[in-house]
């Protein structure tokens, strides 16, 4: 079994901040957040989405399907991190330290 090596598993993070001072505007920022939703981004903060992306390369897809979903004004930011710094992610909830939730299990090549 060869298990990957955790410095260069990747997740991606989107973090928006869209207009919602109209109707249509939100409209537009709720539709953003489903189509995070149904491609497999989980909330973690209400304008913060994450996904395990696997590998930086595969993560392209995902780039591009963002960017080709994202409302015509707003503030939308792509970032890349490790599974390694994800591990090291610390989560205050209610003043309490918790710790980060449990990546998803690496990938086996047998």
């Amino acid at each position: 079994m060869l298990e990957l090596d955790g410095r260069k598993l990747m997740w991606m993070m989107v973090m928006f901040d869209l207009p919602t001072e109209t109707k249509q505007q939100r409209k537009l920022a709720h539709q953003f957040r489903t189509f995070l939703q149904n491609t497999g981004f989980e909330m973690i903060q209400f304008s913060v989405y994450l996904q395990f992306t696997g590998t930086k390369e595969s993560s392209k897809k995902f780039v591009k399907a963002v960017t080709n979903n994202c409302p015509p004004i707003g503030d939308v930011n792509i970032l890349f991190f490790t599974d390694k710094q994800f591990a090291s992610m610390i989560h205050i909830y209610n003043k309490s330290a918790k710790p980060a939730k449990e990546p998803p299990k690496q990938f086996e090549l047998f």
